[in-house]
């Protein structure tokens, strides 16, 4: 396994991040461990949840079964470095009965960090994750909190989600007037089909000294062989769901079927390429895979020994052109 630091840090995180947004609502508990054994046993040590994660009626269930595994003992705690999110809306139907249960204030921050330490089973949280902007708290406020929750020893390093670049500038910005760190990461929509992201938050985040958290690598599935799936009756995404919607636009369809073909002239998987060719971008500390299955952990794990050669990496560009650098995107 190869391991590199996270953003500005002196942590030392692996390349590819165990994402356990499937761990409760799709895969069970046991299911749930077994994966997390073998990615650890891999040597990734860098596991991605949310508070919110397990949804609806079981919202925090996951972090339970993240718990779970901790509490079996063998190193397993001292060997991960665990992020999680907050934000969202924690009541299990509609919006909160009260209000501050939910978004960036101090009080929610605070609220919400002593749960999730209680859902997991342990005493500090080592990347504490803002899922989302929140345009009604001042980052003062936040960083206040924040602060003192890292003098309380219960959160190490706190990291963004879902954050434009400006808003990454304004975070760090303010955190520089307060004397404090500010943000590490930056979890992102990022992916061969999905660029934008190089316009202005990778740029910005790299600016920041903000290692870069690539979420749905795979587009939701798009970009591990949709097509392919499709043709063979596997794969629940190419039948229905954001894939299958995605794969009616013609334009679309014709683009997976460029990639699909490409890498099948090479003899390569497209979901292994798509998580290697997001290894060779600047400022990304490493993707996050969601496994649902040790198989597709499995899968995942394969891309780290894929060396994109330079002739490759330009016919892809051809395929999924990215925007281009800010201002030059959309100016001369």
């Amino acid at each position: 396994m190869e391991y590199t630091q996270l953003g500005r840090t002196g942590l030392k995180v692996s390349r590819l991040v165990l994402g356990t947004m499937n761990f409760g609502p799709r895969t069970d508990e046991a299911d749930s461990h077994r994966i997390m054994d073998a990615a650890l046993d891999a040597g990734v040590n860098f596991f991605d949840t949310a508070n919110v994660y397990g949804f609806g009626a079981d919202k925090g269930r996951t972090e339970e079964i993240i718990g779970s595994w901790f509490a079996k003992g063998g190193e397993r705690r001292d060997k991960t470095v665990l992020a999680t999110k907050v934000y969202a809306n924690m009541a299990p139907e509609g919006p909160p009965a009260w209000p501050n249960h939910d978004k960036l204030s101090a009080l929610n921050i605070r609220r919400a960090v002593d749960a999730s330490l209680r859902r997991l089973g342990i005493d500090h949280i080592d990347l504490y994750q803002f899922h989302h902007v929140d345009r009604d708290t001042p980052w003062d406020e936040i960083w206040q909190a924040v602060d003192v929750l890292v003098q309380q020893g219960k959160i190490l390093y706190a990291g963004s989600s879902n954050h434009a670049g400006w808003h990454i500038a304004q975070a760090n910005e303010a955190a520089a007037r307060r004397g404090s760190y500010g943000l590490v990461s930056e979890q992102c929509l990022y992916n061969l089909f999905e660029r934008r992201a190089e316009m202005e938050v990778i740029p910005a985040a790299r600016g920041y000294g903000l290692g870069v958290i690539p979420w749905s690598p795979l587009h939701s599935g798009l970009l591990g062989g949709a097509l392919r799936k499709e043709r063979e009756g596997t794969g629940a995404r190419s039948v229905s769901g954001r894939s299958a919607d995605m794969l009616a636009d013609p334009a679309v369809r014709a683009q997976i079927q460029a990639y699909e073909d490409l890498l099948d002239k090479h003899g390569l998987e497209p979901g292994e390429v798509a998580l290697a060719w997001l290894l060779t971008r600047p400022g990304v500390t490493g993707p996050i895979v969601g496994p649902r299955t040790a198989d597709q952990l499995a899968s995942a794990l394969r891309a780290l020994e894929l060396t994109l050669p330079a002739e490759l990496l330009a016919s892809l560009d051809e395929i999924f052109p990215g925007p281009g650098p800010s201002p030059e995107a959309f100016a001369w």
